[in-house]
């Protein structure tokens, strides 16, 4: 599963997840993207089993990029402890994702089995998403090819 190699500083705090997303909100690797519409944490295991169940249902054809990482740790403490004692240990790992936010992207397939796969992965994931087409005008200009 994903998780960071090292981390630099503490435990993370909680957070607020205000606003659309600004990054990553354009399919730009792949022709289709999987487009998150509410915000919400995404753990690394459902991003590991929406990932299985594109590559699977591709028979590990055409090419998927994971466009979230989990970074941000989440720590919790065991059931019945007494309060304080410091912060408990880190028990799994959250990716942040606003409303906008590519997560996934199939490119090197059919049409309709590249939004049957991403179909299959955000039945994986605890959001409402969309499948989004790349528009190669706005990418065209983006990248300045024009």
């Amino acid at each position: 599963m994903l998780q960071p190699k090292r981390t630099k500083f503490r435990k993370h705090f909680r957070g607020k997840m205000r606003g659309n997303a600004t990054t990553g909100s354009a399919v730009s690797f792949g022709e289709i993207g999987l487009k998150a519409m509410e915000a919400s944490w995404i753990t690394a295991r459902q991003i590991e089993a929406a990932r299985v169940a594109v590559t699977r249902h591709l028979k590990r054809g055409g090419q998927v990029w994971v466009r979230v990482f989990p970074d941000k740790s989440v720590s919790k403490k065991p059931a019945e402890t007494r309060m304080g004692g410091g912060k408990a240990a880190v028990d799994y790992w959250v990716a942040v994702v606003k409303p906008g936010r590519i997560l996934f992207e199939v490119a090197g397939v059919p049409h309709e089995e590249a939004v049957q796969a991403l179909k299959l992965a955000s039945q994986k994931l605890p959001i409402p998403t969309k499948t989004v087409v790349r528009d190669r005008l706005a990418a065209a200009a983006a990248s300045g090819s024009f």
